[in-house]
């Protein structure tokens, strides 16, 4: 269930908003330059344990509905139409949030997807409530 209200982050004693977040994170990062950051935050040296959260990231072709009576008929060869149409961006979901789109390519005898589309980092910390 989704909703709109702003997220809380519980940091320590610290209550933080998704923009404060996305500030942290971005700080935590290189700097432009590629060296990590002189100056740390104390409460961004905290978050690093986020990082290695495992995330699970999905990419959809498309939907269809269909009525159960079809899904019971389906065997080899059966075709699901589905509500895109060839050449539309496929959609990256990380945990069941859209966060990117893109086109699928081929890497070695795997499939992967170059991004063309990607929600900015500050409203992908606010779709996190």
């Amino acid at each position: 269930m989704e909703t709109n209200e702003p997220m809380d982050t519980d940091i320590g004693a610290e209550k933080l908003q998704p923009e404060e977040t996305a500030e942290l994170l971005e700080e935590t990062g290189p700097a432009p330059s590629g060296e990590p950051r002189e100056q740390e935050d104390p409460l961004s040296r905290e978050l690093e344990f986020l990082f290695d959260v495992p995330l699970q990231v999905s990419v959809e072709v498309g939907r269809a509905r269909i009525l159960l009576k079809d899904l019971l008929q389906m065997g080899e060869g059966y075709v699901v139409e589905l509500d895109k149409l060839a050449g539309e961006p496929l959609d990256l979901y990380v945990n069941s949030r859209l966060i990117a789109r893109g086109e699928a390519v081929k890497v070695g005898d795997r499939f992967g997807i170059k991004l063309t589309e990607v929600v900015s980092q500050s409203d992908r910390i606010k779709r996190l409530g």
